[in-house]
């Protein structure tokens, strides 16, 4: 199971007797509700980037993408499509010293991608994104999800907007494992009300019993090579159309 990186909340003691540590309170509150209001884990994803555009100091635009071991990376959501242009022009580039750092530290950061002190990045640059702020979400052997945020100024996020960064994508991450577990067993209740409809079907056509009936969807599964769901929705759908 994929980790989830959990921020301390004594890491922020410094906030919490501030009205900016009030304030900040408020806001992630008030991002946590939304955040689980969502229907779906894509929905929860694409409530988060527009959340960070709000709460995370400095940043402009941002965006969620997954990055494989091997060197594979998909946008799953974004704010602004210069956000998938710039994943676009990362494609094959995770092994960069950038991108590396995520697989051992759950933040990473370009100050200004124009700098010529081999920290920069010119191809993020040429897009007029100057600021970098990655923050992982979740992280497995082979497959990181990571929040980033850009901004055209260069050092634009400093070490508060990485504290808050961290703050607001450990709720992220709690809100996005209660919406995969909620679309996971609602889908299993689909899966098994439709498999109850195959059963009573082949039981009727058959003249055989629950179990034998049952036993029978398995076997044509495994045979057919065949999904014991598809394989029952296309029993029903078959028996819908008759």
């Amino acid at each position: 199971m994929p980790k989830r990186f959990v921020v301390a909340a004594s890491e922020f003691s410094e906030l919490s007797r501030s009205d900016t540590g009030f304030e900040l309170a408020e806001g992630l509150t008030a991002a946590a509700q939304q955040l689980h209001q969502t229907s779906s884990p894509n929905a929860t994803l694409h409530t988060a980037v527009r959340l960070a555009v709000h709460i995370l100091p400095g940043v402009e635009y941002a965006g969620i993408s997954v990055i494989e071991s091997e060197a594979r990376r998909q946008t799953l959501a974004w704010t602004d499509e210069v956000v998938r242009s710039a994943d676009e022009l990362n494609a094959g580039r995770e092994h960069h010293p950038y991108w590396n750092r995520l697989w051992t530290a759950p933040v990473a950061r370009i100050e200004d991608s124009a700098a010529a002190d081999g920290e920069g990045d010119l191809a993020l640059s040429g897009l007029g994104l100057r600021s970098v702020l990655s923050l992982r979400l979740r992280a497995d052997r082979r497959r990181l999800t990571v929040l980033t945020a850009y901004a055209r100024a260069p050092r634009a996020f400093d070490e508060s907007a990485t504290r808050i960064g961290r703050l607001f994508t450990a709720h992220v991450g709690i809100a996005l494992d209660s919406a995969t577990l909620r679309e996971q067993l609602t889908e299993a209740m689909r899966t098994r009300d439709l498999i109850g409809q195959a059963t009573g079907i082949l039981m009727e056509r058959l003249d055989i019993d629950a179990s034998e009936s049952f036993a029978s969807l398995v076997r044509t599964s495994q045979r057919e090579n065949v999904k014991l769901r598809d394989l029952a929705r296309r029993i029903v759908d078959a028996s819908e159309g008759e």
